[in-house]
């Protein structure tokens, strides 16, 4: 059963396949692992889940090449576990009854499972399902991984009899660790001067497998002396920033853009916006989202904003890419730059409120038209003061519903334009106090 999903290790010609360097450098022990040690380590749920000899099943969340693999691996072997591991994208219902029947086989002789399921998120919620009786009775431990979010991915039911662990990327400090421990691996160091060689640990972009990579083709050079960072890059194509359009980094970089654009911090603004542009967001969602900041974070403190952005995002349809997108990135900064209010947006969220809570009210009479003479004689329209006749312009009568209590809900703040509609609101609420309004 275990054959099923195991790959040859001989190619066609009968010798040895050549191990890619990844799986030459892996880990053999838990204390071997790069990176991740606030899991890890002795304070760290895996840590400590080791340390008491108990183990429970886990959803292991992290992007490309931080080790979740590897971890299961060494999970299964630190724990006498028999290893198994599959793949969500290639593995179908068949299969996976083989492996529950082979798991129920092996645990009646003694020995547990570890399932390893790589990429978990691509099975559906019903296939999920199936997983959960061969958990609660103990006839596999799941281990599972995905890049995606699991609050989304995945189904209540399994993420109730699983934890979820959080994998981070590596950082340069990590990937350093990795690069020499290859470099011992290979016995020579990468043909790299200091800068070449940091540059190339940032190419890896925190993904170790991706640096292995990376590192094997440097070595495979033939080279006479070491290359300068201009000459690596000559020689590497750069790797794409990873960053997935309908995935969980969409929505992470444009939090942080619109919480950059907020925080009132420009450079940080335009550094996320270029970010997804690098990976090929299009313009146009991003000319949508900020015409949103501009009525959400800033409102009336400059209105300018709202009027502002449209017109990038104007001027981008008329010169589409890439002239236009310098149009999207001068709103950016606009943006970041204005003062800042959500009172338009709190007082408009605070009216949907009421207007649900006292949804039957009707309008005071005095202000409904009366075309009908039955109308006139039911009081509408009675005792209405025209505004523009009253002294100032300004009636102070009521024009909520009759039975509800007068409240507040836009409070502008003491910034921008703003300033100047707290002023006309202050002098409004002393005339219509004054007016008995």
């Amino acid at each position: 059963m275990a054959d099923l999903f195991d790959t040859p290790d001989t190619a066609p010609s009968g010798k040895p396949a050549p191990r890619p360097l990844a799986d030459r450098i892996r880990p053999a022990t838990i204390a071997d692992v790069i990176g991740q040690a606030h899991l890890l380590g002795p304070d760290g749920p895996l840590g400590a889940m080791l340390a008491a000899g108990s183990l429970s099943s886990l959803i292991l969340w992290g992007p490309p090449g931080v080790g979740k693999t590897t971890i299961a691996r060494l999970l299964a072997d630190r724990t006498d576990l028999h290893f198994i591991q599959i793949s969500a994208i290639f593995t179908g219902v068949p299969d996976l009854k083989k492996v529950f029947e082979a798991a129920r086989l092996r645990r009646s002789q003694g020995r547990g499972t570890l399932l390893f399921v790589d990429e978990i998120h691509r099975f559906n919620k019903a296939q999920q399902d199936g997983f959960l009786p061969y958990m609660e009775d103990g006839t596999i431990l799941l281990v599972g991984a995905t890049t995606e979010n699991p609050s989304f991915e995945l189904n209540a039911a399994l993420l109730s009899r699983a934890q979820v662990l959080v994998l981070e990327r590596l950082s340069l400090t990590d990937l350093e660790r990795l690069a020499q421990r290859a470099e011992q691996v290979l016995v020579r160091p990468l043909p790299l001067t200091a800068p070449a060689r940091e540059a190339l640990l940032e190419m890896a972009d925190g993904d170790g497998r991706a640096l292995l990579n990376l590192v094997e083709q440097v070595m495979a050079w033939k080279l006479a002396a070491p290359l300068d960072t201009e000459a690596l890059a000559a020689r590497l194509m750069r790797r794409a920033a990873k960053y997935d359009k309908s995935g969980d980094e969409h929505y992470n970089l444009i939090s942080a853009l619109h919480k950059s654009v907020r925080g009132s911090d420009p450079d940080a603004a335009l550094y996320w916006f270029a970010r997804m542009l690098e990976g090929g967001e299009d313009p146009r969602y991003l000319a949508r989202r900020l015409v949103r900041m501009s009525i959400e974070d800033i409102g009336l403190a400059d209105p300018q904003c709202q009027a502002h952005c449209l017109h990038a995002w104007e001027v981008f349809e008329r010169l589409g890419s890439p002239e236009g997108e310098l149009a999207l990135a001068q709103a950016v900064i606009y943006l970041a730059l204005a003062p800042k209010s959500n009172a338009g947006y709190v007082a408009y969220k605070a009216a949907r409120a009421e207007a649900r809570r006292t949804g039957s009210e009707p309008p005071p009479k005095h202000i409904l038209n009366a075309p009908t003479k039955l109308m006139k004689g039911q009081g509408y329209g009675e005792g209405y003061a025209y505004d523009h006749d009253a002294e100032d312009g300004f009636s102070g009568q009521n024009y909520f519903p009759g039975t509800m209590r007068r409240p507040v809900l836009y409070q502008p703040v003491e910034r921008g334009f703003e300033r100047d509609l707290k002023k006309r609101l202050d002098w409004f609420a002393k005339l219509r106090e004054k007016r008995g309004g």
